[in-house]
């Protein structure tokens, strides 16, 4: 699985590749909690700044493949990332975005055609819409896609991968610049930053620190996985204030089949999901029933946390509004 093999990418990436067939009863919906269902209504749409730039072209960038990258124009973009697509369009130049690939979930994308087949791109999809840049992840493939991508003439940014918090700021400073909206996007990343310190303002104080599993499903294929060191999904956690059981365990890749004894020295108190790793177990009903999950505190409490999947561990413009669901379904009343 090369989506999985690079951590807020393969995730992001693999999150949808499978079909989803099995449907979350109505009764397991109400037990994913309020502020979830919330927040996944949020996080449909990406809130753009207030004025629109204007790029300032021609620029040159270096892309993290080590390559040069002179951009002369910018009106028809292809992100090939819903990480980067949410970048471009919050930025205030979504009208400018051409296409999209599949894990770009937002309102705003949902219309644009995909160019990715099984998250692999498509170069002649790509081509076909004559674009003047293409943003694309380190993970982004196959390399022959890209390559004939890029021997068409079509300049090929490569931006590094998001690993946390930390990472908000570069990367939508990244993207500004090969769009030659900088301003822009020191706006934007004071923006997102500030609004994630705001969240974090709000968190309840606790000597005991919950213990969370980053759990990745995919019920319909039988994946059944928790996050280590390299999920992810450490930041986020640390964040609001949690502590990543999986990785505190001692694992050290980003994902490990899940046993019944990595859970059990995961002990977690409380499980984090994807939204729709979720539905395709059958909810959390069909949670508890993965081997291990129901000796858990989590499982015991049914202690569950569903953020929606495109946007999880983006860690970009909207991850304010993870953060706060993440603490809002974590602490509950307690706060």
């Amino acid at each position: 699985m090369r989506h999985l093999r690079t951590r807020v990418a393969g995730v992001l990436l693999a999150v949808l590749a499978l079909t989803v067939t099995t449907a979350c009863s109505s009764e397991d919906g109400a037990a994913g909690s309020e502020p979830a269902a919330k927040a996944e209504a949020a996080a449909d749409r990406v809130e753009p700044l207030a004025d629109t730039p204007v790029p300032q072209l021609p620029v040159t960038v270096r892309s993290s493949d080590g390559r040069k990258v002179t951009v002369r124009d910018a009106q028809r973009i292809v992100p090939l990332s819903g990480s980067l697509s949410e970048i471009v369009f919050t930025l205030g130049l979504g009208d400018r975005v051409v296409a999209r690939d599949i894990t770009a979930t937002f309102a705003q994308a949902e219309k644009l055609p995909v160019v990715t087949r099984n998250h692999d791109v498509s170069a002649e999809s790509v081509l076909s819409l004559k674009p003047d840049l293409v943003l694309a992840e380190t993970t982004t493939g196959p390399d022959e896609a890209m390559d004939q991508i890029r021997d068409a003439g079509v300049p090929v940014l490569v931006v590094d991968p998001a690993k946390g918090l930390d990472d908000v700021g570069p990367r939508i400073g990244t993207v500004a610049r090969a769009l030659g909206v900088p301003a822009a996007g020191e706006e934007l990343t004071k923006r997102s930053e500030d609004r994630i310190a705001a969240v974090r303002k709000d968190i309840p104080k606790k000597t005991d620190k919950p213990r969370v599993a980053f759990l990745y499903l995919r019920g319909t294929a039988s994946v059944y996985l928790i996050g280590g060191k390299d999920s992810g999904a450490t930041s986020l956690l640390e964040a609001a204030g949690a502590v990543d059981g999986g990785a505190e365990s001692g694992l050290e890749k980003d994902f490990t089949t899940i046993t019944t004894e990595a859970l059990a020295k995961a002990a977690p108190d409380a499980i984090l999901v994807m939204s729709k790793g979720l539905e395709s177990v059958g909810g959390i009903d069909g949670l508890v029933k993965i081997p291990g999950v129901a000796q858990t505190p989590a499982g015991m409490e049914r202690r569950v946390v569903s953020i929606e999947d495109g946007v999880l561990l983006n860690y970009g413009p909207r991850t304010d509004e993870v953060l706060k669901s993440l603490v809002d379904q974590l602490y509950g009343d307690t706060k």
